[in-house]
Order: C-alpha cells, then structure tokens, then sequence
C-alpha cells in the first residue's frame, strides 16, 4: 500500500469512527428513549448527560487534528468507563467498545508517526 493510501485510509478511519460515536453520543444524549434506558441504571439523569456531553466533545476533539490526542485518550477514557458501567450492569456486550478503543489507538498511533518524521 503506497503512503498516500494508507494516510487516506487512516483519515477516513478517523473520521468515521469520530462521525459515529459524535452521532451515537449525541442521541444518548437527546434522546427520551435513551433516557428512558439508562434511568434503569439507577444513577441520576445529569451522570447520562455528562457522561454524552463530555463524549461529543472528546469526539470533536478527536476530529480536529491539532487536538486529537487530547480527544484520543479522552475517548479512551470514557470508551473505559463506558465498558467497566456495562460491566457493572451485567452487560457484557462489550465489542463495539473494544474496536472503537483500538480504532482511536490506530488512528492516534498513524498521527504520532507522522508527527515523529517516520514514514506513515
């Protein structure tokens, strides 16, 4: 694979894996069945709010290249509590938490070795 391929194949894993979870996050946040959901959970309502609000701007983050570390691992902290709250839950379906954490780590690696001076 040439080296424009590649950057173009990470760009567009970027901005489809910060498209998603902006949208996924935005409707957790917005939506009455989502809140409906997670009112089973037991916490209060601000912790869903926080919890979506924070993720859409780590996202965003995740988006802008000159921030996407800062929205990297702040998705990967949030992707991490998102999975140990499921966890608590007795939910243990966990893989599109898992592939989204390792598409940022992809995604965050392709831009520290471009920033390093390495061939990408």
């Amino acid at each position: 694979m040439n080296l424009r391929h590649r950057k173009l194949t990470i760009s567009g894993l970027q901005w489809a894996l910060g498209l998603v979870v902006l949208l996924q996050s935005g409707h957790f946040v917005l939506s009455p069945v989502a809140a409906h959901q997670f009112a089973e959970t037991g916490l209060p309502p601000w912790v869903r709010v926080l919890l979506g609000g924070s993720e859409v701007l780590a996202a965003v983050l995740f988006l802008t290249p000159a921030a996407i570390f800062i929205g990297g691992y702040w998705l990967l902290l949030i992707f991490l509590f998102g999975a140990a709250m499921h966890l608590l839950h007795g939910k243990f379906d966990l893989g599109s938490l898992i592939v989204y954490g390792a598409a940022v780590m992809v995604c965050m690696a392709h831009q520290s070795k471009s920033q390093d001076g390495g061939a990408a």
